[in-house]
């Protein structure tokens, strides 16, 4: 008896789990932002252009990485192609539309570690004299990513990785 009922228990709570992973939203943003003592026109160099990107991003961790860099120098067309390990997978981005000293919208395609395809937008806006620097991704949320989120905060761990980014462009930047 008392193994029915655990496995009883074990049904219940998985079926529990996999309803409340479908009640999460189908789409997701993770967001951060700091606070740039510079004036716009000295930070979105560091935005606009992909080669430039790859000094503060912290997603260049594996320098065995294979990257390629196509299109545009800069801005609308440029796109940056990599391929490296766990750490940093493969994938694709592109600049698709900029804004001068204000704003560069991307498409990021990852093929690795798993499949996205997700708007990253930067922002930047004066403020006397500094600016604040937005960093934000979003996407669908299809099943699976809404039942690892029951697990894993995404927001957390992406909003990590984009706080670390934006502190290296905010030394650039005020440097």
């Amino acid at each position: 008896m008392t193994i029915e009922i655990i496995a009883i228990a074990v049904v219940v709570l998985l079926a529990a789990i996999l309803i409340y992973a479908a009640t999460k939203p189908n789409t997701f943003r993770v967001q951060r932002a700091t606070t740039i003592k510079s004036p716009p026109d000295k930070i979105f160099p560091l935005i606009d252009d992909l080669h430039a990107q790859r000094t503060w991003s912290p997603f260049e961790k594996d320098p065995a990485m294979k990257a390629t860099h196509s299109g545009a120098p800069r801005g609308k067309g440029a796109a940056y192609e990599w391929s490296g390990n766990r750490q940093v997978g493969a994938g694709r981005v592109a600049i698709t539309d900029t804004v001068p000293n204000s704003k560069v919208a991307m498409t990021l395609v990852m093929s690795r570690p798993f499949r996205c395809h997700n708007t990253v937008e930067f922002t930047v806006e004066p403020q006397g004299d500094a600016a604040v620097v937005t960093w934000a991704m979003q996407g669908p949320q299809p099943y699976i990513a809404k039942l690892m989120g029951t697990f894993i905060d995404c927001d957390k761990m992406c909003g990590r990785e984009f706080e670390k980014g934006l502190a290296k462009l905010k030394t650039l930047a005020e440097a």
